[in-house]
């Protein structure tokens, strides 16, 4: 979740230095992944997402990494791009070895050029954009042929909520795509490290 900074009109989204948040954004569980059942449970989740054979796949909002490195040692082939240069020199240092580039640049117009892809990876880092069916649109354009998307959001807080619903996401998709499939990750509190109540769901979704 490290767009934040590019959503200066999306009402409830706090604008966040996040090259000053990178030093400690690997200490919440989901981040850093650092507890083996947490990193385990997410490698699980990944796997069903991805394609079984080895893929090109963009990760937007990468962060430090730590998505883009389960889907490299899964033995696909990795671009992350993230806004935030300190994430992004973490993220390199996480990756180094692997098959993988990290890129710095905004989600919603990765700096990948003509390069296209066969999944693209978003997590939590839709909702902060102020036109995220023009962002969606935009990630169309980069997947092959039989591509998909891989968007991983949700709904944070009660009194002044933030986020995407699932079915506002699956109705800026609808337009986009031929096949919708919404998994709901609220209960599995080993994704997160925690129990969590609010809405947080996955979507995966062929064009």
């Amino acid at each position: 979740m490290t767009n934040l900074q590019e959503n200066t009109d999306a009402p409830g989204a706090p604008e966040v230095d996040w090259d000053a948040e990178a030093a400690a954004f690997d200490e919440e569980p989901d981040h850093g992944l650092r507890d083996p059942g947490t990193r385990a449970a997410w490698a699980a989740r990944l796997g069903s997402w991805l394609p079984e054979r080895p893929a090109d796949v963009l990760d937007l909002g990468c962060g430090t990494g730590s998505l883009s490195l389960l889907a490299a040692e899964q033995g696909h082939r990795v671009t992350g791009v993230d806004a935030s240069p300190a994430m992004v020199e973490r993220a390199r240092a996480k990756l180094a070895g692997r098959d993988a580039v990290v890129l710095h640049g905004q989600a919603a117009a990765p700096p990948v050029g003509e390069q296209r892809f066969d999944v693209v990876l978003v997590r939590h880092v839709l909702w902060t954009l102020p036109r995220p069916d023009r962002a969606l649109r935009h990630w169309r354009d980069l997947l092959r042929p039989q591509g998909r998307f891989v968007l991983v959001e949700g709904v944070w807080g009660t009194v002044h909520p933030v986020g995407i619903p699932a079915d506002r996401l699956t109705a800026l998709l609808a337009p986009l795509t031929a096949n919708i499939r919404v998994e709901r990750l609220s209960d599995d509190s080993v994704l997160w490290g925690k129990e969590v109540e609010d809405e947080r769901y996955a979507v995966v979704a062929r064009v």
